[in-house]
Order: C-alpha cells, then sequence, then structure tokens
C-alpha cells in the first residue's frame, strides 16, 4: 500500500464496515464516468483512484473527452439501456435533473455523520441537495474570474501592478500593444469564449450577471448593460491575435508564460497546468481578481461534484458509499486540489503547501461569502439549464469570429437563442 494513502485506509474500513453491515458481504467497487480524459484533469482523477484502491475498493473510470454534453450524453445512453453508471462527474442544473427521475441514491445518513452541511461552501448546498437531499458530494471549488499575468511581457511594457478595473485594464492592453506584445493570450472554443465573457458581464455588473445568466432572464440579455459588456468584449477580442481560432486553452495560457502575451483570462484549474511545466508563481506569472468596476471582492464559483446512482449490486453500492468518504475526506481535498490547481469544497481544510493564488483563492472565496458577491458559473454549467447556456455560448462564439458584428446584434442574438429555447 503506498505510505501515503496508508493511514487513510485505516480509518475508512471501520466507516465501510459500519455503512455495509458487513465488509465481507461487498467489495465495494465502481466506475466513475468522467470528462477528465487528459492534462492536469486526468492526473488529478488518476489520485482519486489511487485512494479508492488504497481504501480497499476496485476501482474503474470511463472518461469522455471533450464537452460537458458528451458526457451527458453517454449517462443517457447507460440509463435507456438500463445500465445506469454507479458515479458519474456532473454539476450544477444538472444534479437538480437526474435527481428528479428518482434515481439517484441518497447519501443524508453519511452527509449527518460526518457532517457535511457544516463544513462545505454554503453556495454549494443547493446544488448538492437540490430537493434537500444529499445525493452529490465536490470535490473541490474553481475560481472563474482569474486574471494571470505574463512576467516578461508585463515588464517589457512597464506595467507594474495588476489591473483592477476595465477603464485600467484597457489602458494597460494598450501598453503591451505599443510595446509589440500580444495583449490577451486566448484559445478560442465556445467555453473559452464564455468564460472570458461571463468574467466581463461580472466585472462591470454583478446585478445583471445574476439577472442574466443565473436567472436566465430574457430582458436582461436584450439591455443596455449587456450591450455595454458586448461593446468591452469586442475590445479585447481585438487585442487578441488573429491565430487564436482553434487554440487550446493551455497553448494559450503557454503565450502568457513565455512572454508572448500579456493577459490570459481562466479558472484555476490553469495552476496545475502551470505547476506541470514548472512555471512559478512571482516569478513566470502573477494572478489577481479580473477587474471590478465595483470595487469588491468578487467570486464566480465553479465545482466538480460526482452524482451516485442507486445500484442493484451490492458491490457497486458500497463502492459508491465508500467513494462518497474518501471524496469528502480532508486527506482527499488537499491531495487533489493541490493538483488540480482549485481549492477544498470544505471551509475547514488548511491550505499549507498550496500555491500563493490558491490561497489567495480561499481568502476571497470567504471575502465574497460576507459580501454576497458569491455566484456561481454561467459558463461552466452551474447556472441555467445545459440548452441555454449552449443557445448562448454558440452566439458568444459567432461574435467573437464574426468582426462586424455589432455589440447590439450580439445581446439581441444571444437573447433571441436562449428565448428559442423555452
Amino acid at each position: 500500500m503506498n505510505v501515503r494513502f496508508a493511514s487513510l485506509a485505516v480509518a475508512v474500513v471501520p466507516l465501510t464496515l459500519g455503512l455495509l453491515s458487513a465488509r465481507a458481504l461487498a467489495e465495494p467497487k465502481t466506475n466513475l464516468l468522467n470528462q477528465w480524459s487528459e492534462g492536469s484533469d486526468a492526473a488529478a482523477i488518476a489520485k482519486l483512484g489511487d485512494m479508492f484502491k488504497a481504501a480497499g475498493g476496485k476501482w474503474e473510470a470511463t472518461s469522455i473527452a471533450g464537452h460537458t454534453a458528451n458526457t451527458l450524453a453517454k449517462l443517457r445512453s447507460d440509463v435507456v439501456s438500463g445500465d445506469p453508471p454507479p458515479a458519474v462527474q456532473l454539476k450544477g442544473p444538472e444534479i437538480a435533473e437526474w435527481n428528479a427521475t428518482g434515481m439517484t441514491l441518497s447519501l443524508d445518513e453519511m452527509a449527518k455523520e460526518e457532517g457535511w452541511d457544516k463544513s462545505v461552501a454554503p453556495e454549494l448546498l443547493a446544488v448538492m441537495k437540490p430537493k434537500g437531499s444529499w445525493v452529490a458530494v465536490p470535490m473541490n471549488i474553481h475560481r472563474i474570474n482569474w486574471m494571470w499575468g505574463g512576467k516578461k511581457a508585463l515588464d517589457k511594457a512597464g506595467i507594474t501592478s495588476m489591473p483592477a478595473t476595465w477603464a485600467e485594464f484597457n489602458a494597460d492592453c494598450e501598453k503591451l500593444k505599443a510595446a509589440g506584445i500580444i495583449p490577451i493570450a486566448h484559445g478560442s472554443a465556445d467555453w473559452t469564449d464564455a468564460t472570458s465573457f461571463e468574467i466581463v458581464v461580472y466585472g462591470m455588473d454583478m446585478d445583471l450577471f445574476k439577472k442574466a445568466f443565473v436567472e436566465g432572464n430574457i430582458d436582461a440579455m436584450r439591455s443596455d448593460g449587456m450591450v455595454k459588456a458586448f461593446a468591452q468584449f469586442r475590445k479585447m477580442i481585438n487585442w487578441m491575435d488573429p491565430g487564436m481560432s482553434g487554440r487550446t486553452w493551455d497553448a494559450a495560457a503557454n503565450m502568457m508564460l513565455t512572454g508572448q502575451a500579456g493577459f490570459f483570462f481562466m479558472g484555476d484549474w490553469s495552476i496545475g497546468t502551470f505547476n506541470a511545466g514548472g512555471f512559478k508563481e512571482g516569478v513566470d506569472y502573477v494572478c489577481a481578481q479580473a477587474p471590478e468596476d465595483n470595487g469588491k471582492v468578487g467570486f464566480i464559483l465553479n465545482s466538480d461534484s460526482v452524482v451516485f446512482f442507486k445500484q442493484k449490486d451490492p458491490d457497486y453500492l458500497a463502492g459508491s458509499k465508500l467513494l462518497a468518504h474518501l471524496i469528502m475526506s480532508k486527506d482527499f481535498q488537499t491531495i487533489f486540489n493541490k493538483a488540480k490547481g482549485s481549492i477544498p469544497a470544505r471551509l475547514d481544510v488548511e491550505l499549507t503547501g498550496f500555491n500563493a493564488c490558491q490561497q489567495k483563492c480561499q481568502k476571497d472565496l470567504e471575502a465574497s461569502i460576507k459580501a454576497g458577491t458569491l455566484v456561481r458559473s454561467f459558463a461552466h454549467n452551474m447556472t441555467i439549464l445545459q440548452k441555454y447556456r449552449g443557445a448562448a455560448m454558440e452566439v458568444i462564439t459567432e461574435f467573437v469570429n464574426t468582426p462586424n458584428m455589432s455589440a447590439a446584434d450580439g445581446a439581441k442574438r444571444m437573447a433571441d437563442a436562449v428565448e428559442a429555447q423555452q
């Protein structure tokens, strides 16, 4: 047994015995359906597999590459064929949708024994408990509204601090352009385009973000405020380079890290990629909250989670309970999130040994909870249903790739596309 998992495995055995009445009656096993097929994501999920095996379970994972929609399609196919997976990576409104089928496994007994309600970030409770009963467990908390700055590029352009407002950001982009540096590194895909756009909307008008992307209000999508957000986004698109179409997000990150570009907008899973490449915070890059015109600490939250489906096989049932226990353990939340770049979903985990940006992330999360500025991410499927999200994202990417589309047209088309799905 791997030494670093030994103490956890010892701690798990009594719990597993209690949950299963007798370990001899069932051999815990699982097959986790997920979309983490490569890079730091795959490395992070592998750590969960290591812990599951160290605790005596039989681990199997089915990874579906690409968009969230691909994982959902696989899940639907398995359910229709009468073979739902014991565990699946889902988040946001999809958890509630599947819970409504009556097929999800209640984890309330374990949650009560282990005190999950008191330890998990409050914004996640309604997501994990769509009808008041625990059916999913959060693996992490990602912050979406990060802005990364490349030290080499910023130093060359004479930029000594990260911009705090969009006006300051725009001025810095002009400095970078004048210095012959690409102001913004970007890899254009629907989710990366939507990530950058939601950061703009949130940073310009938090109330507009909540109405449009959390409540799904069509009028808010058509509003003057949304037109202004599209106008700011157009400025940013013009500061990106022509080679962005089809570029992967991590290739864009490398442009920022190596001095080819000044700024980069992406969630903090980027840290896992930075670490893998040997890049250091404060040396190669700096991190900051993306611009907020209201001057407050803001936080757009994304969280990866696992939902459990009822199973007839007692081995899978035992495996689901073991897997849920492991995911919610402080050991897993620490090991997993150090590798992933995120922070623990539990608020009672110390971040000793974590990256400085992750430590800042936890402090800003706590501040945003107190300030009432914490929101869930639209771009990363934590708010409106996938059909509305997909319609909006399609228009956002069309806007990125259509230079002559006006900001007013962008807002109108997005609202029309979402309304057509209702």
